[in-house]
Parts: C-alpha cells; structure tokens; sequence
C-alpha cells in the first residue's frame, strides 16, 4: 500500500523528476558522443552534471522546507557543489582522476539518496529513488577501480547518467500515480 504524497511536495518533486530525466537523457547521449577524451565539450559536461545536481537539490530543498528530508537535500548541495570544482580541477590531471572524483561524488551523493529516499518513502513514489541511490553507491565504487585500469574512459558515466534518469522517470511516474484522488 502506498501512502498519499503530500500535496505540497508531491506535483513539484514529479516536476523537479521529469526535468531530471530529460536533463539526464541529454547529458548521457552528448557525454557518449564525446567520451573518448577530454576535451572542449566532455569537460564542460563533466562539470554541468554536479553543478545541475546543485541546482536540482536547491528546487527540491525549497519545495521540501518543512520536510525532514530537506537536512538531507541541503547535505547533497555541500557534496554536489564540492564535485563541481572537483571535476573541474580533476579535469586537468586526466580520465582517472576523473573517474575517482566521480567515484567519490557517486558515492556520498548516492547514500544522500538513499536516506532522503527513505525518509520520503511514506509519500509514495520514492522506491525507484532508494534503489538508484543504492545503486548510485556501487557505481562510485566500480567508477574508482575502473580508474586503476588502463584505457579508462567516460562512457561510463553516460551510462550512469542514463540509467539515474530512468530512475527519476520511474519515481516520477509513481509519484503520479500516488498524487491521484483514490
């Protein structure tokens, strides 16, 4: 049985979670197309991604004020704003540097997930939004020991980019479906 979301939270998380999946979407597919190095574009992506996250956890902040998850959402724009500058700089030292950043970025941003999932679980919808940030904390952890191998590269975290869009796809979807008089 899933709980009645908040009528104030629930049409703006389900707004904010679309907008992540198209943003997501469109990251992954231009990351993939200029993966192989890093160059003009795949930096500029590398650095937007976090830096959207801020901004994303920022939206979700304002519209989650009196909600015991906003603490959580305001730790992830302290994460995601220090892997914004760590990508960037990470950028001048190479793919495994960035790949470790992320790893580590992943990492911590996914267990914020998780517990900002689970806090918000009762409001429905959040399931897809828990196992993305389980999920979120086995892909930093595998991007770190992909670092470690020769001929690393980014594609992975088009990937990764994909497959949190979908999970956000998924979340808003239910969310919907939990907003709907019954």
């Amino acid at each position: 049985m899933t709980a009645v979301a908040s009528p104030a939270i629930a049409p703006a998380l389900r707004r904010l979670y679309l907008v992540r999946f198209g943003f997501a979407l469109v990251w992954a597919v231009l990351l993939f197309a200029t993966a192989s190095d890093l160059g003009p574009l795949s930096v500029p992506l590398l650095v937007l991604y976090p830096l959207f996250d801020v901004a994303a956890a920022v939206v979700d902040a304002r519209s989650s004020r009196s909600a015991r998850s906003a603490i959580g959402l305001y730790v992830n724009i302290a994460v995601s704003s220090l892997a914004t500058v760590g990508v960037a700089v990470a950028a001048t030292s190479g793919i495994p540097t960035v790949l470790r950043v992320w790893g580590i970025w992943a990492i911590a941003s996914g267990l914020v997930q998780l517990v900002v999932g689970i806090a918000r679980r009762r409001m429905g919808g959040q399931w897809p939004m828990i196992v993305s940030g389980a999920i979120s904390t086995l892909a930093g952890t595998s991007f770190i020991l992909q670092a470690a191998k020769d001929g690393a590269s980014l594609s992975a975290l088009a990937g990764y980019a994909l497959l949190g869009g979908i999970f956000f796809l998924a979340s808003a979807l239910r969310l919907g479906r939990a907003t709907r008089p019954r």
